[in-house]
């Protein structure tokens, strides 16, 4: 094997086959199945969800994880916090000319472990090369499928007293990749929550009745995701700072930077609307996992004329919050 990506293992001969063979189907497939151009698969129900989104973090290895294992676990929670059980993914790479083979081979490992882990078979893939310079090592993109399951899944029937959880300390992933870059000369003790969500989040469709929604906060943070919905179903959303998980070294840093804990990326974190008798038995079922051991019931609905978002300060006061304007930082996810 080569030590480099070079342009000829785009080309479709016999490098690109290698390459293929080599990385990617022994990672993620059989080596002795025939490969035709396209995967042949058996679905459960002829409900399905289906999403796709590409991945171009910087630094493409972080503190928690890597763009492998981030492509796998934003994808599968994509799918789940959807209501669907996950099921099946695709893969395409661009690689830039140049790039290492051994980080190849590592951000291959790492997606085919995460793809393990979450219980997803990567059915298909491709691969472009492309000159030198034209991109920043390597871009992946990704199609999830996933399986509506009967009888259960969010009603997105909401209701005054409603309550909102979030399933752990938000704004982890935002400080892990901005401080794993060295640009600013900040160390910070954070790891990426980078995390597949699924087994969680559907243990608690399967033993409780009453989620109303949920969401993966990712790019724009907790705020921006809980505007979008109190926008969406025209809902009125307060939320106690003082209840919201962060951890002290993200609010650290954010101190010292000026940035708000509550729009920074999440990357295995889950938002859930759940009826208000419920609420204590699905902070409980979360709190069993590891991904949701910090889970918190941060507010509730309070209203269901207007769609704003207010934030109680600890003095009582409370603000409107919007959607996060501008970059905060580029390259999250």
């Amino acid at each position: 094997m080569e030590t480099y990506i070079s342009l000829a293992h785009g080309d479709g001969g016999e490098l690109s086959h290698r390459l293929i063979r080599d990385i990617f189907v022994s990672a993620f497939g059989d080596k002795n199945a025939v490969m035709f151009d396209a995967a042949a698969i058996t679905m459960a129900t002829h409900k399905i969800a289906v999403t796709t989104d590409s991945f171009v973090i910087k630094p493409i290895f972080f503190p928690g994880g890597s763009i492998g294992k981030l492509a796998v676990a934003g994808t599968v929670n994509d799918l789940a916090v959807s209501g669907a059980k996950p099921a099946y993914l695709t893969c395409g790479f661009v690689i830039e000319e140049g790039f290492p083979i051994s980080n190849l081979k590592k951000i291959v490992t790492d997606m085919a472990n995460e793809a393990k882990k979450s219980g997803v078979t990567i059915v298909a893939g491709d691969t472009k090369v492309v000159e030198r310079g034209s991109a920043d090592g390597v871009y992946i993109n990704t199609t999830g499928i996933g399986v509506y399951q009967p009888e259960i899944g969010c009603s997105l029937e909401f209701a005054e007293g409603d309550a909102v959880i979030v399933s752990g300390t938000i704004g982890d992933h935002g400080i892990a990749v901005l401080t794993a870059r060295g640009e600013l000369g900040i160390t910070a003790p954070v790891n990426s929550d980078c995390a597949s969500l699924n087994n969680m989040l559907e243990a608690i469709l399967k033993d409780t009745s009453g989620i109303k929604i949920m969401r993966d906060p990712t790019r724009g943070g907790l705020a921006t995701t809980l505007v979008e919905i109190a926008e969406d179903f025209q809902l009125t959303i307060n939320i106690q700072e003082t209840a919201i998980p962060v951890k002290a070294e993200v609010h650290g840093v954010c101190d010292l930077l000026g940035y708000d804990p509550l729009y920074l990326a999440n990357e295995g974190k889950a938002i859930i609307i759940v009826s208000a008798k419920e609420k204590d038995k699905v902070v409980e079922i979360l709190r069993k996992f590891p991904e949701g051991k910090d889970a918190a019931i941060i507010g509730s609905i309070s209203s269901k004329e207007k769609g704003r978002l207010l934030l109680e300060t600890p003095l009582g006061a409370k603000r409107l919050l919007t959607r996060l304007s501008g970059t905060m930082f580029p390259r999250i996810c």
